[in-house]
């Protein structure tokens, strides 16, 4: 009798869980069949939504359960007339798209056929990361833990992970993503752990730098001349800019500017996506008078701040700012291969002046003085005490477009100051049309359709107020909308510069560790080095590696959730929950 009773205590424990699961999948059947309805003849209705794709296979699933049952009762799938509420939104992701996914459904679920703002954020997010956390070094330490990651990716799938293990699991592809890019921007900007790498050989060079006698002060010539091929580094910034005195001053505004850029780009593509929205789904008021107005907007002020960025950089400025510059004819100067203005169909010609000045000549003749400006010097007449020859300050050729109309004191191009004007007029008409017109047009749709139904002088009554209060409520939403947008252009442009701050922040603290960790250490003894190389390892890793990748992984997820997906998000959706034993199992246990 030992025997029988011992393997009668045995059997619970080795079964416990699998009885478990059989009651739990029981009770969920049944709570489900709870919801059905009584219907002719004994039958169950119920009603649901499936996958249009799975509808087969869900039939299939119907037909061999019943099959199997001995029944007389018969089963059936059909789907239920028109009209329908409005379905549940579902995306089929894979191991890549999962993710990104999990990130736009934890903000807010898409509107049934929305777009999906997860298929631009597989591509934006970690670009986004990538320009803030842009080091060779730091990136590729990033991208192999995620190779790491994907390579440990079975045995991940099957083993039980904790909450933090889980979600570096499920995120896995992303972070081999952020390293790429990460890796990408440190060749763009050229830095390795703070250090230029001068892979394909600097183009500019210092009097004396071969033999280690670079003076203090020193300028750099280039080794080629301006504008050729041979001048331009091949890929990425010239690793000269990391030893120079104005490093900082020049990545401060290359960094800045490719912000705004990206920035701009970025919402503006939202924007468009509304306007798809609204084509897709036949809204002709929010296509004619929200989309439009918000594009003639966006583009008047902010998209034509990128095509002055642009404009400044290809712009000759050696040769237009040499062209405004009095020289002494056949001096030092004179015949520079540098001037490249074209004057009367001549483009490069010097001509020397009637020297009725004080013996100076500009490059294209003219006879300078003592009291000549740089707008009497130079050939372009833009207008503006620069006259086209001097490089503007573009944050001030912007504000000065909506506070001083008109006035362009270094212009770049002709009829500068009259082409901003128009712009300024587009986005100023914009705005009325997007506060008023959709309100009114709507308003108008309502009183006809009211005033079809209605059969009495009192139901006329009640319906001027009903339209009156629906009025007032549309457009005191069109106001929160057309405020939103104005006002959030503005500021999530300046959001945008997030990218330039963090980029900055983490080149300059590499800089100080390896600075003060490293080559403070290095010329004292081995000791010491190798004292400061664990202080630098431990500060890298704890600081550059830990601390920042959050940070700008946050930051990153800001600009998509706020600048992003604000602009054509609804994100008043409904999640599709589909019957499903796993997931019940999953929570039951949880």
């Amino acid at each position: 009798t030992q025997a029988p009773r011992s393997r009668l205590c045995q059997m619970p424990p080795r079964h416990t869980e699998r009885w478990t699961w059989i009651v739990v999948r029981e009770k969920a059947v049944y709570h489900s069949l709870n919801m059905f309805k009584s219907d002719v003849s004994g039958m169950l209705r119920g009603e649901g939504w499936v996958v249009s794709e799975s509808a087969a296979e869900v039939r299939e699933a119907i037909t061999r359960a019943h099959s199997s049952m001995d029944s007389n009762m018969p089963s059936h799938i059909e789907q239920v007339p028109k009209p329908w509420p409005t379905p549940p939104t579902h995306f089929t992701t894979n191991k890549f798209t999962y993710g990104y996914q999990e990130f736009v459904n934890t903000y807010g679920i898409p509107r049934y056929r929305e777009a999906n703002p997860a298929l631009f954020t597989a591509a934006t997010f970690p670009f986004l990361f990538g320009v803030m956390y842009g080091d060779i070094g730091h990136g590729l330490f990033l991208f192999c833990a995620g190779i790491y990651l994907l390579w440990n990716e079975k045995a991940n799938d099957k083993a039980k992970l904790g909450e933090m293990a889980a979600g570096l699991h499920s995120g896995r592809y992303m972070i081999v993503m952020m390293g790429f890019f990460a890796v990408y921007a440190g060749f763009i900007y050229n830095d390795m752990f703070s250090l230029g790498l001068n892979l394909f050989g600097s183009r500019w060079v210092f009097d004396g730098q071969y033999n280690g006698e670079v003076e203090e002060g020193a300028v750099a010539v280039q080794t080629a001349e301006f504008g050729s091929a041979e001048s331009v580094y091949p890929f990425g910034l010239d690793p000269m800019w990391h030893v120079t005195s104005n490093e900082l001053l020049f990545f401060n505004s290359f960094k800045m500017k490719l912000s705004v850029i990206f920035g701009i780009v970025q919402m503006f593509a939202g924007t468009c996506l509304k306007g798809i929205n609204a084509i897709y789904f036949k809204q002709k008021l929010d296509f004619l008078f929200e989309f439009l107005p918000m594009v003639a907007f966006a583009s008047s002020l902010f998209v034509y701040m990128i095509v002055l960025i642009f404009m400044k950089w290809i712009i000759n400025w050696n040769s237009r700012m040499l062209s405004a510059t009095c020289l002494e004819p056949n001096g030092d100067g004179w015949g520079s291969e540098d001037y490249k203005e074209c004057i009367d169909g001549q483009c490069g010609v010097w001509v020397q002046c009637a020297g009725q000045g004080n013996g100076l000549c500009t490059p294209w003749g003219y006879d300078c003085t003592d009291q000549s400006t740089t707008a009497d010097m130079c050939p372009l007449n833009f207008g503006g005490s620069g006259d086209g020859c001097q490089p503007p300050n573009l944050i001030t050729s912007l504000i000065n477009i909506a506070l001083q109309p008109g006035n362009v004191d270094e212009p770049m191009y002709y009829g500068q100051a009259g082409i901003q004007n128009i712009l300024l007029l587009i986005a100023f008409a914009s705005v009325p049309i997007l506060l008023l017109a959709k309100p009114y047009f709507l308003s108008k749709q309502h009183q006809s359709t009211v005033h079809h139904h209605a059969h009495d002088d009192e139901e006329h009554g009640e319906a001027d107020e009903d339209d009156d209060h629906g009025f007032g409520e549309i457009l005191i939403h069109q106001a929160i909308e057309t405020i939103e947008f104005v006002l959030g252009m503005v500021s999530n442009t300046a959001s945008y510069l997030r990218l330039w701050a963090l980029s900055l922040a983490h080149s300059e603290l590499a800089t100080v560790f390896w600075e003060k960790a490293m080559v403070s250490t290095l010329n004292i003894n081995w000791f010491a080095a190798f004292i400061g190389y664990g202080i630098f390892a431990g500060v890298t890793l704890g600081v550059l590696l830990m601390m920042d990748v959050l940070e700008c992984f946050l930051h990153a997820l800001r600009l998509h959730w706020v600048e992003f997906q604000n602009k054509f998000f609804a994100a008043d959706g409904v999640r599709f929950a589909p019957y499903s034993f796993k997931q019940i199992i999953d929570d039951s246990s949880a």
